[in-house]
């Protein structure tokens, strides 16, 4: 196996590990407003995503920003609710703030937290050179979102099908209650995780 298929083999497994389930619950957070037909949308903010951790990735694996590990560990649960709560305050994305287009914005800033995470695992595996690690690791962690977007895409669809059978308000749609239980699930098992990391 080749440096590169190395690298690419251990990000994918970094990003599809149970070990790594803060990143996992993120991406769900992230999917559980989109369906099918707003993959354009969750395209945007996905790639918003990796923009944003593949840029801390790199400046963190560099040397060029060190960042404490206890704080970063904090925060990655947090973005993790305030994706959440965002999920759940906001109920028509028509009618929010720049018609629910800054949420690309809002995925790439707290990529730049899930970023260091990777690179706080990442650092000391990492030898001069370093430009095929990082590529091969960034790739590997791309494809396994694809992996997890997928799954959590055929998950939602189950959802969906589970929701539609129950009787409901006819005010309330199915999406909004798949949202609403999606986010309010992980919203309390990554307060939890801030809770228990909590650097003070």
């Amino acid at each position: 196996m080749s440096e590169l298929q190395a690298f690419v083999a251990l990000g994918f497994r970094h990003i599809t590990d149970f070990a790594a389930m803060d990143h996992i619950l993120f991406l769900l957070a992230l999917a559980a407003i989109y369906r099918l037909r707003d993959w354009r949308d969750s395209l945007w903010v996905v790639s918003a995503f990796t923009v944003g951790h593949s840029l801390t990735l790199a400046l963190a694996v560099t040397g060029a920003l060190t960042l404490p590990t206890r704080l970063i560990e904090f925060l990655i649960p947090l973005t993790i609710v305030a994706t959440c709560v965002e999920n759940l305050v906001v109920r028509d994305r028509q009618r929010a703030v720049w018609r629910g287009r800054y949420r690309p914005v809002f995925a790439g800033v707290f990529g730049l937290v899930h970023g260091a995470g990777f690179a706080n695992y990442l650092r000391d595996l990492f030898v001069a050179p370093i430009a095929v690690p990082l590529f091969g690791f960034n790739v590997g962690i791309e494809l396994g979102q694809l992996v997890v977007l997928a799954l959590a895409a055929v998950a939602l669809g189950l959802l969906d099908r589970g929701i539609a059978a129950l009787p409901r308000a006819p005010a309330v749609s199915h999406l909004r209650l798949r949202v609403v239980a999606v986010s309010a699930l992980v919203a309390l098992v990554a307060a939890r995780w801030a809770v228990a990391r909590s650097p003070w």
